[in-house]
């Protein structure tokens, strides 16, 4: 079957990653050399910030008092079902001990990490629903101290709706504190005196080049880059609500993708007439944003059928697809790469990315080929035990004395041979030739 391309991209998420690198890079460095000093040089510096870096519950008090009870009900919904959605997949997840051998009882425990970081992104929008995303799932998951950080709003600390919802999901201690040197305090443990174990939460490219960077030292969510969304349609489909969800998510920034895989080519051209149409009517922000994500990143492909239309999706791996076509559950079986998947009309990335309930920290740039968003998974190790019989030792012991040695590993073996001389004194094992050299 053939694919026919009505728009290409002009650039791909990496086009204009490269950059970030030696910046982030510098500024770890002088935050791992020197600390809280030079966090706070660069939070004066770049987000204009000298105050209190540590939010007392007092503070968070006295700034979330006076919102709208609206608002904090809006707030404490969305948690909610985040939270609620969380422990369902917490509750999906088993220890278990199992005799796997006569005398040889091994299993499976589900431990969280002591320590997240969670950071929410307040750039150009204030990501109230990335507070809850990732405090309320670390809490779900029993983590017992999670770090919020967000950067300082217009001068006056923390976006006072960011502050409600860190509080209504549980975050132990807050930072004010933006990009990179938020990401290395949470890290580090600066100002918390509690390093993380994981660092979460969303950001624009340098957040997610320092995220990339320490990895290793600390566990992460996901590399992540730019928001993208991909929409099947059929036929079937509304242009008029395809495109909109297009634009939707282009307004995330500049560098955002927008996809649409196609069954029908008089649906894409419609779409691709609307699409500009509704970036045109968009406030200045995000028309800026969106018309820059479309102009430079926005693809249309038609696909003859649906089995084409899904090995090309899953080719994008989507961070959120959208399915509006025919047969959902036939797609539901066949789609393999997606960051969270979106079926039919009524549900749509904005729902995912607020207040259904599952989470909007997601893979992009190809991740889900390989990796899942943010779940109570990510803030639990499944870590395994073992316990045996002396008697169980004789078959394994044997065993592994032989594979030791035909390693080469002679040091591996004797930890075999020892018990069973210890165990089994009076009998006589095929332990495998010693390692000589």
């Amino acid at each position: 079957m053939t694919i026919e391309y009505l728009k290409k991209a002009g650039k791909n998420p990496g086009s204009e990653a490269g950059h970030a690198r030696k910046t982030v890079e510098e500024m770890l460095a002088a935050i791992e050399s020197r600390g809280e000093a030079a966090v706070r040089e660069y939070a004066q510096k770049l987000d204009k910030w000298t105050g209190e870096i540590v939010v007392t519950p007092a503070e968070v008090e006295r700034r979330t008092r006076d919102l709208p009870a609206s608002v904090k009900r809006d707030i404490e919904f969305a948690t909610s079902q985040v939270r609620n959605f969380a422990l369902v997949q917490r509750e999906s997840m088993q220890e278990f001990s199992r005799e796997i051998s006569p005398g040889l009882t091994a299993g499976q425990r589900l431990i969280p990490v002591n320590v997240a970081g969670c950071y929410v992104p307040a750039g150009r929008y204030a990501h109230i629903a990335s507070a809850y995303m990732a405090i309320a799932t670390a809490k779900a998951a029993g983590v017992p101290t999670v770090v919020a950080a967000s950067s300082p709003y217009r001068g006056e600390g923390i976006h006072p709706q960011i502050l409600y919802a860190m509080k209504v999901s549980g975050a132990d201690v807050i930072l004010t504190l933006g990009g990179v040197q938020a990401i290395a305090s949470l890290a580090f443990g600066l100002f918390s005196g509690k390093p993380a174990d994981i660092v979460v939460g969303p950001g624009n490219k340098f957040v997610a080049e320092a995220k990339r960077t320490l990895f290793g030292k600390v566990g992460i969510d996901v590399f992540a880059g730019p928001t993208e969304i991909a929409v099947i349609a059929d036929d079937s489909a509304d242009p008029a609500i395809v495109a909109s969800d297009l634009v939707g998510q282009a307004e995330h920034g500049h560098e955002s993708p927008a996809w649409l895989i196609s069954l029908s080519k008089d649906l894409a051209l419609k779409v691709m007439d609307l699409v500009p149409r509704y970036i045109a009517k968009l406030p200045p922000t995000a028309r800026d944003a969106a018309g820059a994500a479309w102009r430079d990143y926005g693809e249309v492909v038609v696909c003859m059928d649906r089995a084409e239309a899904v090995r090309v999706s899953d080719r994008y791996a989507a961070e959120h697809l959208e399915v509006q076509a025919r047969n959902l559950d036939w797609w539901l079986a066949n789609l393999t790469c997606y960051g969270s998947l979106f079926l039919g009309e009524e549900t749509t990335v904005a729902f995912g990315d607020k207040a259904s309930g599952t989470n909007h920290i997601l893979p992009t740039k190809g991740a889900a080929r390989y990796s899942g968003g943010l779940s109570v998974h990510k803030f639990i190790k499944t870590v395994t035990w073992q316990r045996m019989t002396r008697e169980a030792t004789r078959d394994v012991a044997q065993v592994t004395a032989r594979i030791s040695r035909l390693e080469g590993m002679e040091a591996h073996a004797r930890t075999a041979d020892d018990r069973l001389q210890k165990y089994f004194p009076q009998e006589r094992f095929d332990r495998g030739d010693p390692v000589e050299q």
